[in-house]
């Protein structure tokens, strides 16, 4: 078996059980016109704990396919984001309150 690679990105997504997103960014210079890009991929990664939140940055490596899409295991966490916990309620009510609607007779002239 050949040497496993091991990559550091960024969690985007942890909707799924024992799985998360994990987005790398590396840069590439292109092919025609020299000039450098940033390239974004996204990696299905396995996380066994589910201790893996938005934000995350994390070390993965890859490994033998566990799914249609998974073939990479989370290895460990390096920092923990920080991401707001607002419930949508908190929001939808403080919009509602600071918003006043204008009488017609106004909004007419």
């Amino acid at each position: 078996m050949g040497t496993q690679r091991v990559i550091q990105g960024t969690v985007v997504s942890d909707k799924m059980q024992k799985t998360i997103v994990v987005s790398v960014q590396r840069k590439k210079k292109h092919r025609l016109y020299h000039k450098v890009v940033t390239v974004t991929e996204r990696f299905k990664a396995h996380d066994e704990d589910n201790t893996c939140k938005l934000g995350d940055v994390v070390r993965i490596q890859e490994c033998r396919p566990l799914s249609r899409d998974k073939r990479w295991r989370v290895v460990e966490v390096l920092t923990r984001g920080d991401v707001a916990e607002i419930a949508p309620e908190t929001i939808g009510r403080e919009i509602e309150v600071t918003a006043q609607v204008a009488p017609k007779s106004e909004v007419q002239e």
